[in-house]
């Protein structure tokens, strides 16, 4: 079940805080900024929410971060689960089976980076589309989707990530400020 929260700039970062797990207190306060900071409580939180009304979990959950630092979670082996976060929104996806989401902010995209992160067949889509914006953010967020339910994070050739994807379903919702993919095996 995926859910979004795009309200963060309405979060009360004391309060947040006081209702997260020690762990996450501290990463949250590693950040300077009181932006990213209500990003990682906010993200964290709405985990929380997902667990609670999804499979009855109301402690704050502990990670425990694999080879690429993806986090599982504590005691809870069968539940998958994957965050994301953006300036305007938090992303979180949960399920009894592997799981990436991505949660990307509007925005125009530059000629290196597009050269940097998309194939040559990726890239016609994108200079072909009536809004080539929106069109490089879909496939990017199809892409950290991807990986994050792979574990391999942005480890691998960016280019080629999508190559072989028969296996997983991708869905994509455009929202006005940002655009959120999540990836599932089939």
């Amino acid at each position: 079940m995926t859910y979004i929260d795009d309200h963060i700039d309405q979060l009360d970062i004391p309060a947040a805080l006081n209702v997260v797990s020690e762990e996450r207190r501290r990463y949250a306060e590693s950040f300077r900024s009181p932006q990213r900071q209500r990003e990682c409580l906010a993200a964290y939180l709405l985990l929380q929410k997902a667990l609670r009304l999804e499979y009855g979990i109301d402690e704050p959950v502990q990670f425990i971060r694999g080879q690429h630092g993806k986090p599982t979670l504590a005691g809870h082996h069968n539940i998958h689960f994957s965050l994301s976060h953006c300036r305007d929104a938090v992303a979180c996806i949960v399920s009894n089976h592997p799981v990436g989401i991505d949660i990307e902010r509007m925005g125009r995209y530059s000629t290196s980076l597009l050269d940097y992160t998309m194939n040559s067949v990726e890239k016609q889509q994108i200079t072909a589309s009536s809004n080539p914006d929106i069109s490089f953010i879909r496939l990017w967020t199809m892409k950290e989707a991807l990986l994050k339910l792979t574990g391999a994070g942005l480890t691998e050739d960016l280019q080629d990530v999508l190559r072989d994807t028969d296996q997983y379903c991708f869905n994509t919702s455009v929202f006005p400020t940002y655009i959120c993919t999540t990836c599932e095996i089939i």
